[in-house]
């Protein structure tokens, strides 16, 4: 039986670009948790339905179970561990904690990452956005309430005082 081949890849995860060879089936979660060691983002079901491994590609959240890893050649990938810096944690990451909103923590940076994609997005957002934000994102623990409660806490601490930055969409009108 002959070797699967590997292929060259380039990713910019977490403002650091990494250059490996990979072979052609591999997931970026399995290349993120496996090759770069970066172990926040989880693998939970596998199948896309979990929400366990969402990372940002682009700046948009998708499962990365589901995403061969050689599609993000060249690409953007932020991981929960992008978040926080070394002296502090991300005003979510601070909110899930004082919130009570990490029970068991294993779909914890999947939730994270997808509120952090919503307040990129929607810096202000009501709790029905928040609830569609999190919706492919399982949690047994939760119930969702705090989980909602350190998403909004968060928006508030990250723009209090402030005007909140431009979306996307308001930039494109501009």
């Amino acid at each position: 039986m002959k070797p699967t081949r590997k292929y060259p890849l380039t990713l910019h995860v977490n403002g650091e670009t990494y250059e490996l060879e990979v072979k052609p089936q591999r997931t970026l979660l399995e290349v993120l948790r496996n090759e770069l060691e970066l172990t926040g983002t989880n693998e939970g079901c596998a199948t896309g339905d979990c929400g366990a491994c969402t990372v940002l590609l682009d700046g948009l959240p998708v499962t990365a179970c589901l995403v061969l890893a050689l599609d993000a050649h060249g690409r953007q990938v932020t991981t929960v561990e992008g978040l926080a810096t070394a002296e502090e944690l991300h005003p979510l990451q601070r909110a899930f904690v004082e919130r009570g909103a990490i029970q068991c923590g294993y779909c914890t940076p999947g939730l994270i990452i997808s509120a952090y994609a919503l307040l990129q997005e929607n810096p202000r957002p009501d709790e029905a956005a928040v609830r569609l934000a999190i919706a492919g994102n399982l949690c047994r623990c939760t119930g969702y309430t705090k989980v909602v409660e350190a998403v909004l806490a968060a928006a508030e601490a990250m723009y209090a005082g402030r005007s909140a930055p431009a979306t996307s969409t308001q930039m494109a009108d501009m």
